[in-house]
């Protein structure tokens, strides 16, 4: 069965692998709509809204979280990475990085932040509806119970579950398979980085956070095209996600001052700096590193099968 759908139209991997996401993602609200009420005596939204003081509840919406990731997000992937290659971690771009891959990705990653958080101050203007405003308010309250660390235990289970889980399921759904999907429909690599990080936004649903998620769903993409690697666009995830939590983490404990959870604005001049000091990263990433392979093997005029073209080829 590996290998099912290598030959068949872009199209027909698009409806295939849509397919499992909404299917699975189906699935997995019907389940927890079905097993909340026994589990816990209420709703999944008398939980949601509630006070959530009750360790129980707090430890079920954490097991909930885990499962909607590798449901909604690694499970399709994965499975349609399986039907489309024999090959399945080469076809994902799942080698082993070098140690300057990774450094250069991560430094990249962190490079990206000072402009992420610039329109982040601009993206909190944005005049949305209160009933968007509310959402946005239950959600931030929900992650703000479910962040609460007071030992070192926490700390490590938060880091999985926010951190290192999403990472992974994420990468290998939007990077992995939607972006290159993207990019074998439109042949432009850029735009296919820009509009895979606008769904990478959209589907986190928070309005006032849409911005720099964009911003970090195309420095993730970026780092995949140049370097033909998933895993330095997963480690880079994990840096962006864990960073936030272990500084959240000092917060609560009084080691730091400022609330990870709140968007403090940066100097201009650093922005402004970190700008040209991040392009010449994935620059310097592109140099050390194998592009990204974009399309399927096809005969040349010659008679001689290519496998992939080149990134550069694509630019």
């Amino acid at each position: 069965m590996s290998g099912y759908l290598k030959q068949s139209p872009v199209s027909l991997q698009f409806v295939t692998f849509l397919g499992f996401a909404f299917g699975f993602f189906a699935l997995y609200l019907y389940g927890l709509q079905a097993i909340t009420p026994g589990v816990t005596g209420q709703t999944l939204e008398a939980l949601q809204s509630g006070t959530l003081t009750d360790p129980n509840s707090i430890g079920y919406l954490k097991i909930t979280q885990f499962l909607y990731t590798l449901i909604a997000f690694f499970v399709p992937a994965a499975l349609f990475a399986y039907l489309w290659q024999p090959y399945p971690a080469k076809y994902l771009g799942l080698k082993t990085p070098s140690g300057l891959q990774i450094i250069l990705a991560l430094l990249a990653m962190y490079g990206s932040l000072p402009f992420a958080n610039l329109l982040g101050q601009w993206n909190e203007t944005w005049p949305i509806s209160q009933s968007a405003r509310d959402l946005q308010s239950m959600a931030e309250k929900l992650l703000g119970v479910m962040l609460k660390m007071p030992t070192l235990q926490d700390l490590f289970i938060n880091l999985v579950l926010v951190a290192i889980v999403p990472a992974i399921a994420e990468e290998l759904f939007f990077r992995g398979v939607f972006q290159r999907l993207i990019i074998k429909a439109t042949g432009k690599v850029w735009l296919s980085v820009f509009i895979t990080s606008i769904l990478f936004s959209a589907i986190h649903g928070e309005m006032l956070g849409f911005l720099p998620r964009v911003v970090m769903g195309f420095a993730l993409g970026a780092i995949y095209v140049l370097s033909g690697n998933l895993w330095l666009s997963i480690f880079a995830h994990i840096l962006n996600n864990g960073l936030q939590v272990i500084l959240l983490y000092l917060f609560q404990h009084g080691m730091v001052k400022e609330d990870p959870m709140k968007n403090t604005p940066v100097e201009w001049y650093y922005i402004v700096l970190s700008i040209p000091v991040t392009i010449g990263l994935f620059w310097a990433l592109s140099k050390k590193s194998t592009p990204m392979l974009m399309t399927d093997p096809v005969n040349r005029k010659d008679g001689a099968e290519v496998e992939e073209i080149g990134a550069d080829e694509n630019f």
